[in-house]
């Protein structure tokens, strides 16, 4: 795969390669790589994510990035596709109100956030209420 013009390499649907890591540097350089309108509601989600859970744990891993509790497992993951962000939620059954985009994965739900829709108070309830559920361990 070939590098564009800021020098990021992108797969399928535009989505960053970022090399593995764990820590905040990482999912910047992944959240700055994001194509277009996707990398300013990265940059929100992240916000919003740091201030619902203090300490939150960060990594980028398979070419998404994760925020999890510090003890190994994950709660909310990101993957970038050509017209939406899609935000797996790994416990989002146990959401209320759970997201609306269902999984194969039991207990898992999606949210696809697309441009000039995202909702940034359930996003931040979600958070909230995910953090406080078991994680998944990956």
């Amino acid at each position: 795969m070939k590098a564009g013009a800021d020098g990021v390499v992108r797969l399928s649907g535009g989505n960053p390669q970022i090399a593995k890591g764990d820590g905040d540097a990482p999912v910047q350089a992944y959240i700055k790589a994001m194509p277009g309108w996707q990398s300013a509601i990265g940059k929100q989600m992240d916000v919003i994510i740091e201030a619902a859970v203090p300490k939150v744990a960060k990594a980028v891993k398979w070419n998404s990035h994760f925020y999890g509790k510090g003890d190994g497992t994950w709660f909310v993951s990101f993957h970038v596709y050509a017209k939406y962000i899609k935000v797996t939620f790994f416990r989002g059954a146990g959401l209320k109100p759970a997201p609306v985009e269902p999984s194969k994965v039991k207990g898992t739900r999606y949210l696809h956030v697309r441009e000039g829709a995202f909702d940034e108070a359930q996003f931040a309830s979600w958070v909230k209420q995910a953090a406080k559920l078991p994680g998944e361990k990956l």
